[in-house]
């Protein structure tokens, strides 16, 4: 995608009244561009490794393959668009078992069509939304957390950079990104990286960016 273009979501998910609902909402978005529609998980795969848009719009649940492994699919064959999830779940394990699939946005069906703009704007932009039910929740735990004194321990075991490349990496950025971004070479990056998952005790990155929610390190689009 270059500067001033639109951005060209892809739209999955087996009802057609909904396909239509979203076309007819981001046609009249400012922009915004339908690459193109999917009735199911495996079409989704295929039209997005043909299409190559910015952003495939997914629903979680969907005939045949499930939307969370559909995420991953799309990930590992065509790592250029960013996936929003499209559910119904407002639970917090659908949600971060889309992150670990590799999803960069978890969005309600009953999100209001505004919501639903922000949330795609935010996410080409290289940030990660949740709906903000989520988040209360999300924020409930990580306060349950902190006044044990668990959280706080573990995260003062960080250094101001290391928190720093954590936000970035929630954010969506890839390393070398981090690496442009904080003047560190990709190799710097990946040190850190390895430190911080020994420090936190995380195994990957979807756990990183669950450790970076629960304790504010990145916004959830509002």
């Amino acid at each position: 995608m270059t500067e001033g273009s639109p951005i060209r979501v892809l739209i999955a998910d087996d009802h057609t009244v909904l396909r239509a609902g979203i076309r007819l909402l981001l046609q009249s978005a400012s922009g915004f561009e339908v690459a193109g529609e999917a009735r199911d998980a495996a079409e989704a795969v295929a039209r997005t490794i043909e299409l190559k848009p910015d952003i495939v719009l997914l629903d979680i649940t969907m005939p045949g393959v499930s939307g969370l492994e559909a995420t991953a699919e799309i990930v590992r064959r065509c790592p250029g668009p960013r996936v929003v999830v499209l559910t119904m779940h407002e639970d917090e394990e659908y949600f971060f078992r889309a992150l670990s699939a590799g999803a960069s946005g978890y969005l309600l069906k009953d999100s209001s069509p505004e919501e639903m703009v922000a949330a795609l704007r935010l996410v080409q932009q290289g940030g990660v939304y949740f709906h903000p039910s989520l988040g209360r929740k999300l924020l409930d735990d990580y306060l349950r957390r902190a006044d044990s004194g668990e959280e706080r321990e573990r995260f003062g075991r960080l250094t101001d950079r290391e928190r720093e490349i954590v936000r970035l990496i929630a954010e969506g950025r890839t390393h070398r990104e981090v690496a442009d971004l904080l003047y560190l070479s990709p190799r710097t990056v990946e040190r850190h990286c390895a430190n911080i998952m020994e420090k936190l005790n995380l195994q990957n990155r979807a756990e990183l960016i669950r450790y970076a929610l629960r304790n504010g390190l990145v916004s959830d689009g509002e």
